[in-house]
């Protein structure tokens, strides 16, 4: 028997809905949308940062330093 994932909500979220969930799984990082939850989406910690950095530089507008 596996023990059930603990989802960690984003602090970025809404308290009535809009969640973005995230937990770890072994080397993966697995993440869901609180009102569609059976959806799951896999990647690693790395990709996650780099998609992470990516958004950051790109809120910032071109030309903009990054973090």
């Amino acid at each position: 028997m596996t023990a059930p994932l603990i989802w960690q909500k984003s602090t970025y979220s809404q308290e009535q809905g809009e969640c973005v969930e995230l937990t770890a799984n072994g080397g993966a990082v697995l993440m869901r949308e609180s009102d569609n939850p059976t959806v799951i989406l896999t990647t690693t910690r790395q990709d996650l940062a780099r998609f992470l950095q990516v958004i950051k530089v790109g809120a910032a507008g071109p030309g903009t330093p990054g973090p």
